[in-house]
């Protein structure tokens, strides 16, 4: 039988100087979140399929990668549902693994505890550029913070960590799950029918203006309902934090003012924060997101040169008691990787060394002169850090090597060899032009 040796579809192999690049940008983005206070932890990949498809993860729910159960017969009778054969499933975001992990270890976690995440996720879905059935999301989640401190200072690590890494032209959309509920309720949409109502209104920057309109004249809304929401919508976009309490109260009658309060601190915030570093900001209107479980805030970075959403997050206060049998307040953003890994175009160098030896060098000669370059401190590397030493096989024409090398990542070169029966070992020279073949 010929075995397939190419990668599943939607999911990729990384090349080495891919790999680098990606270490690099993640390794800043950690350090960010570190010096506010998060912790890494770690979660599995493998989850019961009931706590994944409990109904909180809105269309994700559809695209879980379900595992059999151990111990099944090769034939099963005919007619068996699916979902009799499967127990878990592969993990489609890091907010679901949390909230369990909480539920079992709130004893001896501070409060609020600010939780780090870095892992591969899965989703069955149509791959695309930029969409992926297997990607990495980098997540931070603060819990037991019930004010919207917990919401800005999430927003301020995240946009942070991507400035730090030299991403510029972002833009960062704020509204609320409340918000929705109390213009749904204003127009006269009935609770059971508020979900597809999100939905359909999550749709509006793929399927536009005219796209919704037909979807929720389909869904039982009236046409005056219709021209009601968007009336509303295309009246509060854009609001600056000054403006933000007196249009969303005229607006939106039933959403209740502590709601618009928590808006407003959270804009006059990111307001604050723009003074010290530069930060585009603004209210969405139109920003819903698909996951069911949000109960307040919701956000969203987004740049020009990306479909879709770069990160997103929000409040999640109900979702936590399903573990822990008591609602705990929540709040997270998650970084999608894929795609900012699309954005970045510098590749850092790798300040390896390729110790070259010839081919009469003896191995325990080339292994020594590898071990003292690296006992050498790297000079473009973090303090105290080690210098990357390869040892490389001299072959070939000179120059076409030193070519490769520098193809490689290396940024500089030994060369080792023998004259007159002695090792000879030569300076450190750069790769990048200044070599001579």
């Amino acid at each position: 039988m010929k075995i397939d040796n190419s990668p599943a579809r939607g999911m990729r192999d990384l090349l080495p100087a891919d790999v680098t690049v990606r270490d690099h940008v993640l390794e800043s983005i950690v350090a960010v979140y570190q010096r506010f206070g998060y912790q890494r932890i770690e979660t599995p990949a493998l989850e019961d399929i009931n706590r994944l498809q409990s109904g909180d993860g809105a269309d994700n729910e559809k695209l879980v990668y379900q595992v059999l159960r151990r111990g099944l017969p090769a034939e099963v009778p005919g007619g068996t549902l699916v979902r009799d054969l499967v127990d878990l499933g592969l993990r489609y975001d890091l907010t679901v693994p949390l909230t369990r992990f909480y539920g079992h270890n709130h004893a001896v976690l501070p409060s609020p505890f600010r939780s780090l995440q870095v892992g591969p996720v899965w989703r069955a879905e149509r791959p695309q550029k930029g969409r992926y059935r297997q990607f990495h999301q980098c997540d931070i989640d603060m819990i037991g913070e019930a004010s919207v401190l917990a919401e800005a200072e999430l927003i301020e690590a995240t946009s942070g960590a991507l400035a730090t890494i030299g991403l510029t032209g972002t833009t960062i959309r704020l509204c609320d799950r409340r918000f929705w509920s109390a213009l749904a309720a204003d127009i006269g949409v009935p609770p059971e029918g508020q979900p597809a109502f999100f939905i359909t209104l999550d749709k509006l920057d793929k399927i536009g203006w005219d796209g919704v309109r037909a979807e929720l004249t389909e869904l039982g809304l009236t046409a005056g309902q219709v021209a009601d929401v968007e009336l509303k919508i295309r009246s509060l976009e854009g609001l600056p934090a000054g403006q933000m309490a007196g249009a969303l109260a005229e607006a939106v009658p039933g959403l209740a003012d502590s709601v618009i309060e928590d808006l407003v601190t959270t804009g006059t915030s990111l307001d604050r924060l723009a003074e010290s570093r530069k930060l585009n900001w603004a209210f969405d209107p139109t920003l819903v997101r698909g996951m069911g479980y949000y109960t307040g805030q919701i956000f969203e970075i987004i740049h020009p040169d990306v479909s879709g959403s770069l990160a997103g997050g929000g409040r999640y206060d109900k979702l936590i008691g399903k573990s822990l049998g008591r609602d705990v307040p929540a709040c997270g953003f998650a970084i999608g990787f894929e795609r900012l890994m699309d954005l970045m175009v510098r590749r850092p160098s790798r300040d390896a060394v390729a110790v070259l030896v010839e081919p009469d060098v003896p191995v325990p000669d080339a292994l020594e002169v590898a071990r003292e370059l690296r006992s050498a401190v790297a000079p473009a590397a973090p303090s105290g850090a080690a210098r990357v030493v390869e040892t490389v096989r001299r072959s070939g024409k000179f120059g076409a090597q030193l070519t490769r090398l520098e193809a490689a990542g290396f940024s500089g070169f030994v060369l080792v060899s023998m004259q007159d029966g002695a090792v000879v070992r030569g300076d450190l020279r750069e790769l990048g032009g200044s070599a001579e073949a």
